[in-house]
């Protein structure tokens, strides 16, 4: 790799200053942007030569070619045909025998509009070069992420920075433990812990906007909310994030969903899915943490049982304590109604249910493990078989159009059937084929369904034997535990004796978890529905 400038620049320097003094151009000034776009009308040196013009200092403009100028041909036009005409400056493109004191070259708008095409058909071809890395899982992304590294025997892959990957873990924790962003950002300024753009100087010197040497253990809140809602941490490539509309638009634009790619799995994690899981959750809920620098610990758990929305917390200054009341009711958006319950009586509750849960699990794990297993058993023994008659139809198919495609090409290679045939043929098999790969990928999924439960209650077992003392809920405790908790109105609006009908989701399952209610029998559990 050359150090300094490339070897075009270097050369294009060398042709110009010969140029001018063969030519008697003295007081020669270059402006020179190394690494920028020809389409990039705020590149810093061509902005920087731009107001030169403005301000009278420039005499004449010398470029190898008019797209050393730029190849957006409307605004090369304009420079060209109005700007320096108005401040008196003469251009000179000298490979296309370009001089306005010889007058306008008729050429020259065409010769504009002929970079500005090939500018354009270059953006298309290196978009679908991204696009065909992109699909394939290949990372897209030309920065690491703070608390990775390439890996130095294959420079594709990343790997945790020894030095970094600890500090991603432990911001991770402290938010999930209930701290919030401003929190955190003071604690690591504190232990002297470098921001990632003071990090990246002193290690490859590179130079950031963010980057402020005086201050190189200022981290940003930005910096720790992204890093946050980064899904690389947890070990997938998440490719087509952002999108630009045009080669000549060059602002990033935030992709939908659906049309961003996700790849699991990819590198070696930093942050296990459990707590990445509760950080996207508490992002659900109350993103800001309050005066005391605390979140909301039921942050993406708290739920109306009437309307759906979240339940919000709000802090009662007059008598110190806090509550939380439907988010639609207080904004006003449906005829809710409170659903106001104190966040002491939650933790009650809750404390409670999990007390019980657990001390179930953990004593009498058989029974436990049963009447888990027992929800949906006989269905999914039902769709079981259903599912694999189908599964042995669908790989049988896979192989049926396999070999037709076979046959197809060698009918091709023997003259039987033309090019345009054998491109329609083909394309209508892979289509087929392509769409039966993704019935049975579904279906392998299904099929995975019975073990994937009984994992998850294996699992959840033993959580509760390690959690042989449950003092206070926590959001480690609803992490480890809690998958939805539901809110019903009192059965006596603004009662102070009767209380709020509360359901809990537990986590034996992790897509459709079974539910318990608050309402618990003496033995501990009530059947599951």
């Amino acid at each position: 790799m050359r150090a300094g400038e490339s070897l075009s620049i270097e050369n294009q320097r060398l042709m110009l200053k010969e140029y001018a003094d063969k030519n008697g151009f003295r007081n020669c000034q270059y402006y020179i942007d190394d690494g920028y776009s020809g389409t990039d009308n705020t590149r810093p040196e061509y902005v920087h030569m731009l107001r030169d013009v403005e301000n009278g200092l420039v005499g004449a403009v010398i470029v190898k070619d008019q797209s050393r100028l730029g190849r957006d041909h409307l605004d090369t036009d304009r420079l060209m045909e109005l700007v320096f005409p108005a401040y008196d400056v003469r251009f000179i493109a000298i490979t296309d025998n370009v001089d306005s004191a010889n007058g306008i070259n008729e050429m020259s708008g065409i010769k504009n509009l002929f970079n500005d095409m090939y500018a354009r058909d270059c953006s298309k071809k290196i978009r679908a070069v991204l696009r065909a890395k992109g699909e394939r899982g290949e990372r897209l992304a030309a920065w690491i992420a703070y608390g990775y590294m390439r890996d130095p025997s294959n420079p594709k892959q990343i790997i945790p920075d020894p030095e970094t990957a600890p500090v991603v873990k432990r911001i991770f924790e402290m938010y999930a433990s209930g701290i919030g962003i401003k929190r955190i950002c003071g604690i690591l300024e504190q232990e002297q812990v470098l921001s990632p753009s003071a990090y990246n100087y002193r290690k490859n010197g590179s130079r950031s906007r963010d980057l402020k040497l005086d201050k190189p253990y200022a981290w940003a809140k930005n910096t720790i909310r992204k890093m946050l809602s980064n899904q690389i941490y947890c070990g997938d490539t998440v490719n087509f994030k952002t999108y630009s509309k045009s080669n000549k638009l060059k602002k990033r634009i935030k992709n939908a969903p659906e049309n961003m790619r996700i790849f699991p799995n990819t590198h070696e994690a930093i942050i296990d899915r459990a707590t990445f899981d509760l950080v996207q959750k508490n992002f659900e809920g109350r993103k800001r943490a309050d005066k005391r620098g605390e979140l909301d610990k039921y942050a993406g758990y708290l739920y109306c049982a009437e309307c759906g929305s979240r339940l919000y917390r709000n802090r009662d200054n007059a008598h110190g304590y806090d509550s939380y009341r439907c988010g639609h009711y207080e904004s006003r958006k449906s005829d809710c109604t409170s659903h106001y319950i104190r966040e002491s009586v939650l933790d009650e509750i809750v404390l409670r249910a999990l007390k019980k849960v657990t001390k179930y699990a953990r004593e009498r794990s058989d029974e436990f493990y049963k009447d888990a297993m027992r929800n949906g058993e006989a269905e999914a023994a039902k769709n079981l078989k259903e599912s694999e008659s189908l599964r042995i139809e669908y790989e049988s198919k896979i192989k049926q159009i396999d070999n037709a495609i076979q046959l197809l090409y060698m009918d091709r290679s023997n003259g039987k059937i033309t090019d345009e045939r054998y491109e329609l043929l083909s394309a209508s098999f892979e289509n087929e084929q392509t769409e039966l790969k993704a019935k049975l990928s579904t279906l392998n999924s299904q099929l995975d369904e019975v073990k994937v439960r009984e994992k998850c209650i294996r699992y959840f077992i033993t959580k509760a034997k390690r959690y042989v003392t449950i003092s206070k809920v926590t959001p480690e405790l609803l992490r480890a535990f809690i998958e939805r908790i539901e809110v019903h109105e009192k059965a006596v609006k603004r009662s102070r004796t009767c209380g709020n009908h509360i359901v809990i989701y537990f986590t034996f399952h992790p897509d459709k978890a079974f539910r318990l209610d608050g309402e618990m029998d003496e033995l501990g559990m009530t059947k599951f529905a």
